[in-house]
C-alpha cells in the first residue's frame, strides 16, 4: 500500500490582495463622502446625520461585498475535496471526480465530475503561477492515489 500525498490546500492569493485593496479604497472613499456630507436644511435636499451615516453603512457594505468575492478555497486530502466559491460549497469524494483540468487558456481550475459535469475551482487562478501549479499538481495527485485504491470492476458479461 502505497502513502498518501499530503494535503492540498489553496486559496486565490492574488485576487485576495486585489480585493482588499479594492474594499479598502472603497471604505475610504464612502467614509470621506459621509464626512464630507453637508448637514444642509432649508434647501431643495436637506442631508443630514442619518444620509452620513447612511452613506459610511453603504461603504462598509459594498467593502464586505468586495471582500465576498475572494474567499474561495480548496481543501482536500485522501477523503475527498471541499470547494468554497463564491456563492456555494461542494464537498465531493474523489470517486465523483474523474479529472482535474487547468487548461491553458482558462482563468482558474476545475473538475471533471463523473457525471460529465464541470466544477470551477475559483480559488485556484492562473495569476497565482506556481502557487496554482503545485495545487493542481496535489489534486492531481491524490487523485490518481485515489483511483489506484479503488477496486478493480468486476468483468462485464460482454467483455472478453
Amino acid at each position: 500500500m502505497t502513502t498518501a500525498p499530503s494535503p492540498v490546500s489553496a486559496v486565490p492569493r492574488r485576487m485576495r490582495q486585489v480585493c482588499t485593496l479594492l474594499a479598502a479604497v472603497v471604505v475610504a472613499v464612502m467614509g470621506g463622502v459621509a464626512l464630507t456630507l453637508p448637514s444642509t436644511t432649508g434647501s431643495v435636499v436637506d442631508y443630514g446625520v442619518w444620509d452620513q451615516i447612511a452613506m459610511a453603512g453603504l461603504g462598509l457594505a459594498l467593502g464586505a461585498g468586495i471582500l465576498l468575492l475572494g474567499r474561495s478555497r480548496v481543501d482536500a486530502d485522501e477523503r475527498g475535496i471541499r470547494v468554497r466559491n463564491i456563492a456555494g460549497r461542494h464537498e465531493l469524494s474523489w470517486s465523483a471526480v474523474s479529472a482535474v483540468r487547468f487548461d491553458p487558456e482558462s482563468a482558474w481550475a476545475s473538475l471533471r465530475l463523473a457525471n460529465d459535469d464541470e466544477l470551477s475551482l475559483l480559488a485556484v487562478q492562473a495569476v497565482d503561477r506556481m502557487h496554482a501549479v503545485r495545487a493542481v499538481d496535489g489534486l492531481r495527485a491524490l487523485l490518481a492515489h485515489a483511483k489506484a485504491q479503488e477496486p478493480a470492476r468486476p468483468p462485464l458479461l460482454y467483455d472478453d
